[in-house]
């Protein structure tokens, strides 16, 4: 059997360092759930991650021995926003923010699926958060975005260049909430090698 890895597939999941580029990402489908506050010290952030892994090793179990199809489980992703987006550039001040955590599921799991998942992650004792957890699709379209190498606290130069610079100069502006990809695990990774998608949603300004 062919394990598939939709991050080698999918275009938009690699992005330039060093530099900005314009990308149409297609709709796609998540494990979902939100949350407020600062994800270094805040249980309930542990939790939304629990809750999202858990169902997502479910999810590619049964992917795999019901419907003969292995794939590698997709990173964390993040969007975030905050009423003063200087909280993420400027001010960096993580207890403001707002945040829904997610990882993308194949496009050949449906709804049923994700439910049948979620109920067996609760069934081992899962996290709190299974029961806010929401399978979900994400239009994105236009979106402007790098990758950063480094520290997640090292991202505020890069998004105040992406927001301030390059977006205005190409004729553009924000719209929607910025989003993080996580290409590679804090766990077992040290800060200066953590590889991040930013990403924007853009649309032509007026």
């Amino acid at each position: 059997m062919t394990k598939v890895d939709l991050k080698k597939t999918i275009p938009t999941y690699s992005a330039p360092r060093g530099s900005f580029e314009v990308v149409d990402v297609p709709p796609m489908r998540y494990l979902m759930a939100d949350g407020h506050g600062d994800p270094n010290t805040s249980d309930q952030y542990a939790e939304v991650v629990a809750a999202i892994f858990g169902t997502a090793y479910k999810l590619k179990f049964f992917s795999k021995t019901e419907l003969g199809r292995d794939y590698v489980v997709m990173p964390l992703e993040g969007l975030w926003w905050s009423d003063d987006m200087a909280a993420f550039t400027t001010q960096r001040d993580k207890s403001r923010w707002s945040w829904t955590m997610m990882s993308l599921v194949p496009e050949w799991i449906d709804a049923q699926h994700v439910e049948q998942a979620r109920v067996a992650a609760h069934a081992k004792g899962g996290s709190p958060a299974l029961d806010r957890l929401r399978f979900e699709e994400l239009h994105e379209g236009r979106c402007v975005q790098t990758l950063h190498l480094g520290s997640y606290d090292d991202e505020a130069p890069v998004l105040a260049e992406m927001h301030d610079r390059f977006i205005p100069d190409a004729g553009l502006r924000m719209r929607g909430l910025h989003h993080e990809i996580y290409l590679t695990d804090p766990r077992r990774a040290a800060p200066e090698k953590l590889r991040t998608i930013l990403r924007q949603p853009v649309e032509l300004a007026p």
